[in-house]
C-alpha cells in the first residue's frame, strides 16, 4: 500500500507542474490557453493508444475466445464521450484561469472546490441529505476561497475577477466530470477509458480552435517552448496518469483522494519557488482551510458512497 500511495503522491507532484510550465508559456509567447490544452492531449494520445492496445491484448489472453465480449460498445461509448466533453471544458477553463491569474490560486480554487461540490451534490443523487460535516466543509471551502481571493488582490494589486470566476467554473466542470464518472461506470478498461476520453476532448478543442483561429499563436513558439509543450504532454499527462492508475490498484479510495489533495499545495509551493507567486499570510491560511475542507469532504463523500453500496 505504501508503494501505491507514493505513486499517487508522485502523480500529484507531476500534475502540479502543469500550471507552472503553462504560466511560463503564456507569459513568454502568444500561445492561447485552449491551444495548449489541445496540444497537451495531442501529444499524449499516441501514448494512451499504445497502452489501450496493450490492455486489450492482455485482457484477450485471459479470456477464452468463446467468452470474449466487445471491450467497447455504443452504450459504453456515450458516457465516455460525455466525460471527454467535461475534460475538454476543464482543460480549457483551467488553463485560461492560470493565464488570467496565477498557477497557484487557479489550481487551489479549481481543484479544491471540486471535491467539496461533489460531496454536496452526491448526497442528493444517492438519496441522502448532506451531513452537517459536509455542509461545514462547504462553508469552510467558501471561506478559504474568499481568503485566497483577498490575498491575490493584495499581492497582485488588482482584483483578477475574470480569472477567479473561470477557476470556479473549472471547479464546477471538474465536479461534473467526477460525478459523471462515478455514476456512469461502464466497466470499460482503464486505458481504453482514458484514450476515448482524451480523444473526445481533443476533438472538441480542435473544433473550437478552428472556429477562433486558435493556432495563430504557434508562430511565437521557439524550441524551448515546444519542449515545454512536449513536457506537459508527456510528464504530467502520460507519466502522471500511469503513476496514478498504478497506485490506485493497491491504495484505498479514501486514502488516494486525500493524497491527491496534495496537488494544489504542490502547485502553490512551486509557483512560489519558480514563479515568485506569493499568497501572503491570509492566502496561506485560506489554502490550509480549503485543503482541510477538501479532506473532510472527500472522507464524507467516500463514507456516503460506501454506506450506499452496503445498503444495495
Amino acid at each position: 500500500m505504501i508503494h501505491g500511495a507514493l505513486l499517487i503522491a508522485l502523480a500529484a507532484l507531476l500534475w502540479a507542474t502543469t500550471g507552472v510550465v503553462a504560466k511560463f508559456l503564456f507569459t513568454g509567447t502568444e500561445l492561447q490557453a485552449i491551444t495548449l490544452g489541445f496540444l497537451r492531449l495531442a501529444v499524449a494520445l499516441p501514448f494512451f493508444f499504445v497502452l489501450m492496445l496493450r490492455e486489450r491484448h492482455q485482457l484477450a489472453k485471459r479470456q477464452p475466445a468463446a467468452d470474449r465480449q466487445p471491450l467497447l460498445t455504443l452504450k459504453a461509448l456515450i458516457p465516455l464521450a460525455a466525460l471527454g466533453l467535461f475534460q475538454a471544458c476543464y482543460q480549457g477553463s483551467y488553463l485560461i484561469a492560470v493565464d488570467l491569474t496565477g498557477a497557484g490560486i487557479a489550481t487551489l480554487i479549481a481543484l479544491c472546490l471540486a471535491p467539496v461540490l461533489v460531496a454536496i451534490v452526491a448526497a442528493p443523487i444517492l438519496g441522502e441529505t448532506p451531513s452537517l460535516v459536509t455542509v461545514l466543509a462547504l462553508v469552510a471551502a467558501i471561506i478559504g476561497t474568499s481568503m485566497l481571493v483577498v490575498s491575490d488582490m493584495g499581492t497582485a494589486g488588482e482584483l483578477r475577477l475574470a480569472g477567479i470566476l473561470v477557476a470556479v467554473f473549472a471547479a464546477v466542470v471538474y465536479a461534473g466530470f467526477t460525478l459523471t464518472s462515478r455514476h456512469t461506470s461502464t466497466g470499460t478498461p482503464v486505458f481504453t477509458t482514458a484514450f476515448i476520453c482524451f480523444a473526445t476532448a481533443a476533438l472538441v478543442l480542435l473544433v473550437v480552435l478552428l472556429a477562433i483561429d486558435g493556432f495563430a499563436g504557434l508562430g511565437s513558439l521557439g524550441i524551448k517552448h515546444w519542449l515545454m509543450v512536449a513536457y506537459i504532454g508527456v510528464v504530467p499527462t502520460c507519466i502522471g496518469y500511469v503513476s496514478f492508475f498504478t497506485g490506485m490498484k493497491t491504495t484505498p479510495a479514501t486514502l488516494s483522494s486525500i493524497i491527491v489533495t496534495m496537488e494544489p499545495l504542490f502547485v502553490a509551493l512551486l509557483a512560489w519557488l519558480v514563479l515568485g507567486e506569493v499568497l501572503g499570510v491570509v492566502g496561506v491560511a485560506g489554502a490550509l482551510i480549503l485543503t482541510t475542507a477538501v479532506i473532510v469532504a472527500s472522507r464524507s463523500s467516500a463514507g456516503a458512497t460506501a454506506g450506499t453500496a452496503q445498503k444495495t
